[in-house]
C-alpha cells in the first residue's frame, strides 16, 4: 500500500469546495457507520464490534480524503500488533485516522470533552479510550493512571498517546509532557515512537486540505527499563528528529 512520498499540492480555487465536501462526507459517514455499529455490531460482538466499526470508519475516511482531496498516505515501519504504548507526533486529524486504521485494538488518551461529541464520543468510550480532564492538574495524571491500569487488566491493546498534548504546526516544537513516562513506568509496556509530516497536507486548522502523499513512520520500539524522564527525552528526540526528516523530504523549510 506504500505510495511515493510527495510535496503538498498547491492551493487552488477547487481546494476549498473539495475540503468542504470532504468534511460533509466525514459527518455523513460517521452518522451512518455509527448507527450501523450501534444497532448491529456492538450488541452482538461487544468491544470486538466497536473495533470493527472503527476499522471500517477510518478506512472510509481515508478513502474519502483521497477521493475528494487527492490526499494519500505512505506507511513506513511496522505498526505494532501487541499491547504497547504508541507515542506519536500529532499534527492533524489525518494522523489520528492513519494510526487508528493500523492498530487492531486501538485506544487513545484524549481530552474529556471528546466524549461529548455525538457518535464518536460514545464509540471512543466503548473502545476503552482514557479521557483526561486537564483542568484538574496533577489530579488528572492520577486518574489517567488508574484508568490505564484498569484497562490493562482486561487487555489494553495499542494505547495511543500524543506527548505534546495538542496538535502542532510543522516546525513547531512543544516540550513533551511527562504523562507518557508515567504510563511507561506503570504499565511496563514498550513505547513505539511514531513520526509524521501530515501537517503539511492537512494543517492544524484543517482548511484547506492539500493533495499529495503524507507519511506516517513507525520507529523501533523503546523497551521497558528506562526511567520515566529518560523515556520522555529519548522519545522526544526520536520522534522530532524523524518528523523533521519527513517534513524536509516533503519540501518543508523553516522560515
Amino acid at each position: 500500500m506504500a505510495q511515493q512520498a510527495s510535496k503538498p499540492g498547491k492551493v487552488t480555487l477547487l481546494s476549498y469546495p473539495r475540503t468542504v465536501i470532504f468534511y460533509l462526507h466525514i459527518v455523513l459517514a460517521t452518522l451512518l457507520i455509527g448507527l450501523w455499529g450501534i444497532l448491529f455490531q456492538v450488541p452482538q460482538r461487544g468491544r470486538d464490534g466497536v473495533h470493527r466499526v472503527a476499522d471500517i470508519w477510518s478506512a472510509q475516511l481515508l478513502f474519502a480524503a483521497r477521493l475528494w482531496c487527492g490526499l494519500r498516505y505512505e506507511l513506513r515501519g511496522t505498526p505494532p500488533q501487541q499491547d504497547c504504548l504508541i507515542g506519536a507526533k500529532h499534527q492533524s486529524f489525518f494522523d489520528i485516522l492513519i494510526i487508528a486504521q493500523h492498530a487492531p485494538r486501538r485506544a487513545f488518551i484524549m481530552k474529556k470533552q471528546i466524549l461529548n461529541v455525538p457518535v464518536m464520543g460514545w464509540f471512543a468510550h466503548q473502545a476503552g479510550c482514557i479521557p483526561i480532564d486537564r483542568s484538574r492538574g496533577s489530579e488528572a495524571l492520577k486518574v489517567m493512571l488508574e484508568g490505564v491500569k484498569a484497562a490493562q487488566a482486561r487487555g489494553l491493546g495499542q494505547l495511543i498517546v500524543y506527548p505534546e498534548g495538542t496538535r502542532t504546526r510543522p516546525g513547531e516544537k512543544r516540550r513533551y509532557k511527562p504523562g507518557i513516562g508515567a504510563l511507561y513506568e506503570a504499565t511496563g509496556l514498550p513505547v513505539v515512537p511514531v513520526a509524521t509530516n501530515v501537517g503539511l497536507f492537512w494543517s492544524k486548522r484543517g482548511f484547506p486540505i492539500l493533495s499529495g502523499c503524507a507519511v506516517v513512520e513507525y520507529l523501533a520500539p523503546i523497551a521497558p527499563g528506562l526511567s520515566p524522564a529518560e523515556l520522555v527525552a529519548r522519545l522526544e528526540a526520536e520522534v522530532e528528529g524523524a518528523s523533521d526528516r519527513l517534513m524536509a523530504e516533503a519540501g518543508f523549510t523553516r522560515a
